[in-house]
């Protein structure tokens, strides 16, 4: 019998994370952290990490573990989630995974295709083309040659539609087909709960507020901090996550503050946007409109994860 595992997910600013820790603390649990950017460490404001305080009362896992300087890829993720929910259950916990990095957690469903290391050069040509096509046409490439990717990949999402074109110009196979060699099913059992806000307007206004207090308790001094260090550059996944990559362009001059805030409230709201369209594809989903502690605690009784009283 599989070991079980809760999944709360949803997109950014929905309120994923503090319904997990309420939750948590009520019951025998340890969080998970499946996100992209808490990994790092020093990075702090900019990704809501939860404080000190908080992590001493509920133990949270897959948190400060890297450098930003030392990329984490999701192959890293799957293998440390695997090996971090055994042990909760070996310490008669139950793991509680939160997060919105929809590829960590597919990974962990999905298991990780073998995919070629990074060619700099291939990389280099495709970032030129797209300066002068724009990201657009090379969306449109991507659909010709791997229709199902360019579903999945925004032209607003560059990284992932980069990496999807240089594994084909290095294979000759598309990176859905290299996914499909290799799947390998999930270790556990996953009860999986979305938090999926029916008010758009409402979500894009909190990601707005959310920001503005990141601002206020000093999101570019910590900006400023890593830019400082000299050693780290635009290119890496930790200063490409949202609000780091339009500080650092800040920081650098290529656009003002005004700008920089605008551009960086933008690309949380498209982050949202995105993880709405994986989670409508998700299966086997509990779907909530709000972080209602009453309605999770429902659903997990209901999977028998907790006792009904």
């Amino acid at each position: 019998m599989k070991l079980n595992a809760i999944v709360i997910t949803g997109p950014t600013a929905s309120g994923k994370s503090d319904l997990a820790i309420e939750i948590a603390r009520t019951h025998s649990m340890e969080i998970v952290s499946v996100d992209s950017a808490l990994v790092y460490r020093t990075m702090d404001i900019g990704t809501a990490k939860p404080g000190e305080k908080v992590r001493q009362e509920i133990s949270h896992h897959l948190i400060d573990i890297r450098d930003p300087g030392d990329p984490y890829s999701a192959a890293e993720f799957r293998a440390d989630a695997i090996k971090v929910i055994e042990d909760i259950h070996h310490r008669g916990n139950t793991p509680l995974l939160v997060g919105g990095t929809m590829l960590y957690l597919k990974a962990l469903k999905d298991g990780i295709a073998e995919l070629p290391s990074a060619d700099p050069q291939i990389r280099a040509r495709i970032l030129e083309q797209a300066e002068n096509e724009g990201w657009l046409s090379l969306h449109e490439r991507l659909q010709q040659v791997d229709p199902e990717a360019a579903l999945r990949i925004s032209c607003n999402d560059p990284q992932r539609l980069q990496r999807a074109l240089e594994v084909y110009e290095i294979t000759g196979e598309t990176i859905t087909d290299l996914h499909r060699l290799k799947r390998s099913e999930c270790p556990f059992h996953l009860v999986e709960v979305a938090i999926m806000p029916t008010d758009r307007k409402a979500l894009h206004q909190r990601i707005a507020e959310r920001f503005e207090k990141m601002l206020a308790r000093g999101f570019m001094a910590e900006v400023q901090e890593l830019y400082e260090r000299g050693d780290l550059s635009p290119d890496l996944p930790s200063i490409k996550a949202v609000g780091y990559r339009q500080a650092w362009a800040h920081l650098q001059g290529e656009i003002d503050y005004a700008t920089m805030r605008e551009r960086a409230i933008t690309a949380t709201r498209q982050l949202a946007k995105r993880q709405f369209t994986w989670l409508r594809s998700w299966k086997n989903l509990n779907v909530i409109g709000s972080p209602d502690r009453a309605q999770v605690l429902k659903i997990l009784k209901g999977a028998s994860i907790l006792p009904i009283s």
